[in-house]
C-alpha cells in the first residue's frame, strides 16, 4: 500500500509538472518570442530595415490593440473548454506571426502581424493561466501562479538571448525565422501536454475571502492597473533601442534585455513571499516605487552602472506587479477568477495602446526617449498614490468593523 502510495504521488507530481511546463511553455512563445522579442530586434530593424522610430512605436501600440482584443474575447467566454480551442489557435497564430514579420517590409503588413501577433500574446497570459489554475483548483493543488508566470522572464531572457547571439551575424529577416524554430521547440510542449478541460468543467474556484469588493475599490484597481501598464510599457518596448544609443553602452543593448529576463525569472516567487508578509496591496505599492527607480535610472544616467541597476530593479518588478495584481483580483473574485483578471488586463492594455506612439512621438520630436520615460515614471506615481489609498480605505474600514459589532 505504501508502494502504491509513493507511486501515486510520483504520478501526481509528474502531471502537475507537465500542466505547469506546458503553461511556462505558452508563455515562452507567445509572450518571450512572438511578443516581446520586438524589443531587442527594434534597433535592429531600424537601421537595416528602414524602420522609423515614429513606425516603431505604432507597431507596439497596434500590438497592444490586438492585446485588448485578446483580453477582451477571453473575458467574454466562460466555458474552459472554448478557451482550450482558442489556446491552441494562439499558440499556431505565435509561431506564424514570428516567421512572417521577416517576409516583409511594408508598414502596414507589420501592423497586421503585429496585431496578431499581441492577440496570441493572451494565450500564455490569460488562457493558459486560467486553464492551469483550474486544473490545480480541480486536482486539490494549490491554485498559484507563481511558478507559471516565470514564463514571462525565461521568455524575455531566451529571446535576448537569441537575438545577440544572430546579431551581426544574421540580417534582420534570418533572426525573425529563426525565432519562429526556436519558438517551435516550445510550441510541442505546450500543445501535448496541456489537460483537455471537459466540456462539462465549471469556471472552477480558487478559494478567497468570499467579500466581493464594492465598485469603488474596483475603479481604483482598474485605475492603478492601468498605471503600471502605461509606465511598463514604454520600458518594456524602448529599453533596448534607449541603451543601445548611449556611447558606453554601445553593442550591449540585447544583453540589457537578458539581464531584465534573468531578473524576472525568480521574482514571483519573491513578491508573493513579500505579499505574505505586507499584504498584497503593500507589495504591490513597494513593486511600483522600485519600478519608478528603475526608469529614472534610464532617464537620467547614461553610465553602465544605474542603467544594468535600472535593468534589473525593471525586471525584477514587471512581472511581480502582473503577478501580485492578478492573485489580488482572482482573490476577490473567486467564483470566477478568469474573468476577472480579463477585465483588469483589458485596462492594462488600454494603457499600451497608447503609450507606445506617445514614445514614438516624443522620440521624433527630441530625438530621445528620455522625455517617454519620465511621463511613464510619472503615471507610476499616480498609480502609487491610488495603491496607497486603497491601502488607506481598507485599514479604516478594518477599524470602523470591530465598533460596528
Amino acid at each position: 500500500m505504501a508502494g502504491m502510495s509513493y507511486s501515486a504521488t510520483l504520478s501526481g507530481d509528474w502531471e502537475r509538472l507537465r500542466v505547469i511546463s506546458a503553461g511556462i511553455c505558452a508563455l515562452i512563445l507567445t509572450a518571450g518570442i512572438a511578443r516581446f522579442a520586438y524589443t531587442p530586434l527594434l534597433p535592429i530593424m531600424r537601421d537595416e530595415a528602414g524602420m522609423s522610430a515614429l513606425t516603431g512605436g505604432w507597431l507596439a501600440t497596434v500590438n497592444y490593440v490586438g492585446y485588448i482584443l485578446g483580453a477582451l474575447i477571453a473575458s467574454s467566454i466562460p466555458a474552459l473548454w472554448v478557451k482550450y480551442r482558442l489556446y491552441r489557435l494562439g499558440l499556431v497564430l505565435a509561431l506564424v506571426t514570428t516567421v512572417a514579420m521577416g517576409w516583409t517590409t511594408d508598414p502596414v503588413l507589420w501592423g497586421v502581424l503585429r496585431f496578431l501577433s499581441g492577440m496570441s500574446s493572451t494565450t500564455g497570459l490569460l488562457l493558459a493561466s486560467g486553464i492551469v489554475l483550474n486544473w490545480l483548483s480541480q486536482h486539490g493543488r494549490k491554485p498559484e501562479l507563481g511558478l507559471h508566470f516565470m514564463g514571462i522572464g525565461l521568455g524575455v531572457m531566451l529571446s535576448g538571448l537569441a537575438v545577440e547571439a544572430m546579431a551581426g551575424r544574421w540580417a534582420w529577416d534570418s533572426q525573425w525565422e529563426a525565432l519562429a524554430v526556436l519558438g517551435l521547440l516550445f510550441f510541442v510542449p505546450a500543445w501535448i501536454w496541456m489537460p483537455v478541460p471537459p466540456r462539462d468543467g465549471g469556471k472552477g474556484s480558487v478559494g478567497g475571502n468570499g467579500t466581493t469588493p464594492d465598485r469603488t475599490w474596483v475603479g481604483l484597481f482598474f485605475a492603478t492597473y492601468l498605471c503600471a501598464g502605461f509606465g511598463y510599457v514604454i520600458s518594456a518596448t524602448f529599453i533596448v533601442a534607449i541603451l543601445a544609443r548611449l556611447p558606453e553602452l554601445t553593442g550591449l543593448g540585447n544583453w540589457i534585455w537578458v539581464v531584465v529576463g534573468f531578473a524576472a525569472v525568480p521574482s514571483s516567487f519573491l513578491w508573493d513571499r513579500l505579499a505574505a508578509v505586507m499584504g498584497s496591496l503593500g507589495a504591490l505599492a513597494l513593486a511600483y516605487g522600485i519600478q519608478i527607480i528603475s526608469i529614472l535610472l534610464s532617464a537620467l544616467f547614461q553610465g553602465v552602472v544605474p542603467n544594468l541597476v535600472g535593468a534589473v530593479l525593471f525586471g525584477g518588478t514587471f512581472v511581480g506587479i502582473v503577478g501580485l495584481a492578478l492573485t489580488v483580483v482572482g482573490r476577490r473574485f473567486p467564483t470566477n477568477p478568469a474573468k476577472a483578471m480579463a477585465r483588469l488586463t483589458i485596462g492594462y492594455g488600454v494603457a499600451q495602446i497608447a503609450a507606445p506612439a506617445f514614445a514614438g512621438y516624443i522620440a521624433t520630436a527630441t530625438g530621445s526617449y528620455r522625455g517617454a520615460l519620465f511621463l511613464a515614471a510619472g503615471m507610476m506615481v499616480l498609480g502609487t498614490v491610488i495603491l496607497l489609498a486603497m491601502i488607506g480605505r481598507e485599514r479604516s474600514a478594518r477599524d470602523v468593523a470591530p465598533m460596528s459589532e
